[in-house]
């Protein structure tokens, strides 16, 4: 399927935040290691998140879905799958549902779709075979784990990885022995967060976290935010749409995850905040963003741990900013569903940008961008949907060779922007 954009006038409304897809896979995951049921609202149900709650079928767990969004989840024993774990696209499912069965004790062969094929999964495998764990296979997907883990371990997590830690500490609930996770920049810190609200002793000391004593969880209603990184979609179309306001409401506002939203402040962009509050150990609230005058700015790569996933959007706005805007520190990027540093570059520069890539920098001279390219996106859902928010500003429309796979992570995405006016159709 493809879709095209085309640019539109002034956007404006509430834009239908989906769940957070790093919470929702948690969420399940974490819950079946709970003794009890774990109730969770506001799942996000997408391909990705939907692979996660199969997978832990297949270990023997009890997961309904009894309304949109509102899933339970009947933790207790493990036991070794009958066939391959197929965890389609998602990197966040292969690698918790590695750590975790690993802490379980049980055997399991885990497999992916092309893409996640090719992604690097020895960063997990080694911390795991560290505390005992032996697996069967390389680097990547087909892997195959044999027995869990046995021993606890001191982890320096280079380059910080939130999947690799929650892995780690994941596995680590299954051994009695000392386990901890240093990092040289705090990563997203969602598990940590979820551990402690089911009652396993976390203990934090800056970017280093720990596990204590208490290892069990207790069953939990978990309420799952809107997912940051699916709003920054509609957040960067009302800041490049001339006229627009656009608010994303109950948005995630972890500060390891908020990165997009002070790189918008950081450009000029107006941005303001209301609602804010806690919410399962997290903090929320909605963001509203109006088109204003927004300006290239420099990030460094310390910065980017916050904002990852959003660095394809981020560089649509920068293409619509006055001046240079240079993003450092993005050879993750690299590794991701596709290489998303060389396909923003290819497919900004389609589109009339003047964009280059600078060693693991991506630098973009801002301006008015004329579009009218069909860009190539390898499967990468983020490339999609941020080329089809530069078509809504840009001078011509733009179009993207495929769209289906946006639903690994925002299945109502046409029909959200939609929502606020953005002119967004299928190609016939």
């Amino acid at each position: 399927m493809k879709l095209v954009a085309r640019p539109s006038g002034p956007l404006a409304g509430r834009f239908a935040v989906p769940g957070d897809k790093s919470l929702s896979h948690r969420a399940l995951i974490l819950g079946a290691l709970a003794e009890g049921e774990t109730v969770i609202a506001g799942l996000l149900e997408s391909e990705d998140v939907l692979a996660t709650a199969a997978a832990l079928r297949a270990f023997g767990v009890r997961v309904e879905r009894f309304g949109p969004g509102r899933w339970r989840v009947i933790g207790g024993a493990w036991r070794s799958p009958e066939g391959p774990i197929d965890c389609g696209n998602s990197g966040t499912g292969a690698r918790l549902l590695m750590g975790a069965a690993a802490g379980r004790g049980v055997g399991a062969s885990f497999a992916g779709d092309a893409s996640l094929s090719r992604r690097p999964m020895g960063r997990v495998r080694r911390p795991l075979e560290t505390m005992g764990a032996v697996f069967e296979g390389g680097d990547t997907l087909p892997l195959r784990l044999v027995s869990g883990v046995t021993r606890g371990i001191a982890h320096l997590n280079v380059p910080a990885s939130a999947q690799v830690k929650s892995a780690v500490l994941l596995a680590g609930l299954g051994t009695g022995e000392p386990v901890e996770v240093a990092e040289p920049v705090p990563s997203r810190d969602h598990t940590e967060i979820m551990l402690a609200a089911m009652g396993v002793n976390v203990e934090r000391d800056g970017a280093t976290v720990r596990l204590g004593e208490r290892r069990s969880l207790s069953p939990a209603l978990l309420p799952i935010a809107g997912d940051p990184s699916s709003a920054a979609f509609a957040l960067a179309a009302a800041a490049i749409v001339p006229g627009s306001e656009a608010t994303a409401p109950d948005v995630l506002l972890n500060p390891n995850r908020s990165g997009f939203v002070m790189a918008l402040q950081r450009m000029g962009a107006d941005v303001a905040l209301a609602n804010v509050r806690g919410q399962g150990g997290e903090t929320i609230g909605d963001v509203r963003v109006r088109h204003g005058p927004i300006f290239g700015a420099e990030f460094t790569a310390e910065e980017i741990p916050s904002m990852i996933d959003e660095i394809p959007i981020l560089a649509v706005v920068a293409a619509f900013a006055r001046g240079e805007t240079r993003i450092e520190g993005l050879d993750e990027l690299r590794h991701k569903e596709s290489d998303r540093l060389s396909l923003m570059a290819h497919g900004l520069a389609a589109c009339g940008v003047d964009v280059r890539v600078d060693d693991d920098a991506l630098v973009i001279q801002g301006g008015q961008v004329r579009g009218g390219a069909e860009v190539s996106t390898e499967g990468d859902h983020r490339i999609a949907m941020a080329h089809l928010v530069l078509g809504l500003a840009a001078e011509q429309p733009v179009m993207v060779d495929e769209a289906g796979m946006i639903a690994t992570s925002f299945p109502t995405f046409r029909e959200a922007m939609r929502g606020i006016g953005a002119d967004v159709s299928e190609v016939r």
